[in-house]
């Protein structure tokens, strides 16, 4: 082929590749710069006045209206437009790509967008939605998307596309609670249902909600009682895992415990939806959730004092203001008894006591370090550890990190919504401060806001609020190490001490001689130790981001028991001539990381980044095919490093 005919086949090519975009791709107006990433498509014809008309769109029709308007906020001009764009493949698929997580608020959010409601006069015109619906739900939902790594739509871009309440906005996820709560109302009393109902549950619902949620979840959960109140009340725990009952090996054990004082009752009410949550989102497939359940036992104790709870709640009833009344709300000998009881059977390593009156994690020591001082700096041995604990939770809430926040008179202009619990104020017999002193478990106080019995219309926003800082709580118990100390002959040891150089705070095996050792990373020393053995050490390295904990195992030699004298702690010192080196995932070389006296090895250098290499040059996730193999135009909008 000569040049020409080359020149000429080119453009006829090209021509043609023009003529099937304007004729197959869909087109609508594009906001300044959108024409340029894919998002739309820039409209020569004239603009067709704007009309109200049925909403005739299948994965848009429960929504809490009947009429829409095109154009619509996006710019398609029709029904047509509209399913033929990634925007609706994109919320007709999002069930599955998210495994049911935030299904169907991602959906009704979009489809507030693509099928706005019509307003009739005094000209038709499309009302947006509610700016704070939007960012309750990327609150919530955003992890969601990262997990497959997914951009956020850009549809669902909350300054955008939504409008403040001022505005006359609307909330499109208001029908989907009104059906919760109908569909709940509706149900047998003996009937298995996880259906979350945001308003407050009496002592009897409570009991309830658990039963119900235990049995419809009864491969994964259990109830059972930890005991039983001043009044006679049972204190009952739901327990969610993959072998409800007892406590597996290597498997870690966590608790959540609220409504410790009767008047402070939105803790209580997030760990009931909490357990509803797990249960409905681990039988919809949710991913996320069922690897949570099934590598960890979880407790969830939602109320520690129902009797204080039946006070607070009839002063509410009352007075409407709580603070007004006299509080009956103190711990008395049976809850303490049984709860004391209950920390000290389970290997706990993990722990959080959901309360309210501020908005900040607290974490032990409690109580101040001198006895006249009520505001002293009183760390543990494990104050790091303790530290990124609280900032897991405070992290992952929606408010409680920023210096912005308007606090409860406290002030945490420097620390992000975290403090030392003494530091705050001083106070003896802390819960924190028992668990730490008198078992292996790391508890922080979770203080959820200024008003201790908020009303009932903000108990979901709440539940957004906390939602991703409970999972992430969760989720954070599976890191530092784990192992098993055992003998000779494959026996566990049970009470083998586990100890890290630098930090004066051990912590024992349980039963059948596992343990959890919750730390941070870097390289430390770890000792097994037991009476009637030989100590052994290892010196293991953990990289700062591991999904997993580390697996340190020891078997330990018997050996005839010695009397301790003096220097046995320079027996420990000197007894470390060698050691194995724990690298879980082979990282100690690529995080450039050297011990002292050893070489440092080079790293090698990152291949440098094709100029010009975009979302085209980079590998597409797994979910990409779902909208070549559909034929819309490529939404390289939801790729995330575009």
């Amino acid at each position: 082929m000569d040049t020409t005919e080359y020149k000429t086949s080119l453009t006829v090519f090209t021509l043609f590749c023009v003529l099937s975009i304007c004729w197959c791709a869909p087109q609508r107006f594009c906001q300044p710069g959108d024409d340029n990433s894919g998002r739309c498509n820039n409209r020569p014809d004239v603009e067709k006045p704007a009309v109200c008309s049925e909403i005739n769109l299948g994965y848009c029709n429960d929504l809490d209206y009947s009429r829409t308007i095109f154009p619509n906020i996006l710019g398609q001009q029709s029904r047509h437009e509209v399913e033929s764009g990634a925007e609706y493949l994109l919320l007709s698929v999002i069930h599955g790509l998210l495994n049911g997580e935030c299904s169907p608020d991602i959906r009704l959010l979009g489809c507030s967008v693509l099928a706005p409601r019509c307003q009739d006069l005094p000209s038709p015109a499309p009302v947006k939605s509610c700016r704070s619906a939007c960012e309750a739900v990327r609150k919530g939902c955003g992890h969601a998307f990262e997990g497959i790594d997914m951009a956020w739509p850009y549809f669902l871009d909350c300054d955008r596309f939504f409008a403040g309440e001022q505005e006359g906005c609307h909330d499109p996820l208001a029908p989907l609670r009104a059906r919760q709560e109908v569909a709940f109302s509706n149900l047998s009393p003996d009937e298995p249902s996880t259906i979350i109902q945001f308003t407050y549950h009496s002592n009897a619902q409570m009991y309830s909600v658990l039963k119900r949620t235990a049995a419809k979840c009864s491969h994964i959960s259990r109830t059972y009682s930890i005991g039983r109140s001043t009044e006679g009340k049972d204190l009952l725990a739901i327990e969610f895992t993959d072998n409800p009952g007892g406590h597996e090996l290597l498997e870690p054990e966590i608790k959540l415990v609220g409504n410790m004082h009767g008047n402070e009752v939105l803790g209580r009410q997030l760990l009931l939806y909490l357990a509803q949550y797990l249960c409905s989102e681990y039988l919809l497939g949710n991913q996320r959730i069922q690897t949570l359940v099934n590598t960890t036992r979880i407790h969830i104790l939602a109320s520690m004092n129902p009797d204080g709870y039946e006070l607070a709640a009839a002063e509410v009833e009352d007075s409407n203001d709580p603070e007004q009344q006299p509080h009956h709300n103190q711990e008395v000998a049976s809850e303490t008894y049984a709860v004391m009881k209950w920390i000290r059977s389970v290997p706990f390593v993990q722990s959080a006591s959901l309360h309210g009156g501020e908005l900040v994690i607290s974490y032990p020591f409690d109580f101040s370090r001198h006895l006249h001082e009520e505001r002293m700096f009183s760390p543990t041995p494990d104050e790091q550890a303790f530290k990124q604990l609280a900032r897991t939770y405070a992290d992952s809430h929606a408010s409680m990190a920023d210096n912005n926040t308007e606090r409860c008179g406290a002030s945490f202009i420097r620390s992000g919504g975290i403090i030392n619990g003494a530091l705050w104020y001083s106070f003896p017999g802390g819960m924190s401060d028992f668990n730490y002193l008198h078992t292996n478990c790391l508890e922080i106080t979770v203080e959820l806001g200024c008003d201790k019995f908020p009303s009932e219309e903000e108990l979901y926003p709440e539940w957004l609020r906390n939602k991703e800082a409970l999972l992430s709580f969760m989720e954070s118990v599976h890191r530092g190490i784990k192992g098993v100390v055992k003998d000779e002959e494959g026996y566990g040891i049970k009470g083998a001490s586990i100890s890290v150089r630098g930090i004066r705070k051990d912590v024992t095996t349980a039963e059948e001689g596992d343990y959890w050792r919750l730390m941070n990373s870097g390289t430390h020393i770890i000792t097994a130790s037991a009476k009637g053995y030989s100590k052994v050490s290892k010196r293991i390295y953990l990289p700062a981001h591991m999904e997993k904990a580390g697996r340190v195992n020891f078997v330990l030699k018997k050996v005839p028991v010695q009397p301790v004298g003096p220097d046995y702690h320079l027996f420990l010192s000197s007894s470390l001539d060698t050691y194995e080196r724990f690298d879980p995932y082979n990282h100690f070389q690529s995080y450039g990381r050297s011990e002292p006296g050893e070489p440092r090895e080079p790293r090698e250098p990152r291949e440098p980044r094709e100029p010009g290499m975009g979302a085209e040059g980079q590998e597409k996730p797994w979910w990409w095919n779902y909208f070549t193999q559909a034929g819309v135009s490529a939404p390289t909008w939801l790729l995330r490093n575009f």
